[in-house]
């Protein structure tokens, strides 16, 4: 089962491919997107990343939340479900 993460103050010069390349170095990455803005197409600085594995998740949390990417610490937890 895959697990969804989200990733929270980005820089927002991140690109998707940037968040992949980060977190890529503990797994699978299935998907890593950088969430932007409808109008301006800007980034809204957080994304989501998953990974295949649930253990990778895991590991993804403890090792990479407060981590540096592109000069910015980020954040680093398991993604809520949307709520409508």
């Amino acid at each position: 089962m895959a697990a969804k993460l989200f990733v929270g103050n980005l820089d927002f010069t991140v690109k998707s491919d940037d968040l992949k390349a980060h977190f890529s170095t503990i797994g699978t990455v299935i998907d890593a997107v950088v969430i932007s803005d409808r109008m301006t197409g800007r980034s809204r600085g957080f994304g989501f990343i998953e990974f295949s594995k649930d253990e990778e998740a895991k590991t993804a949390i403890e090792k990479l939340n407060n981590s540096e990417l592109n000069g910015r610490n980020i954040t680093v937890n398991e993604a809520k479900p949307q709520e409508r």
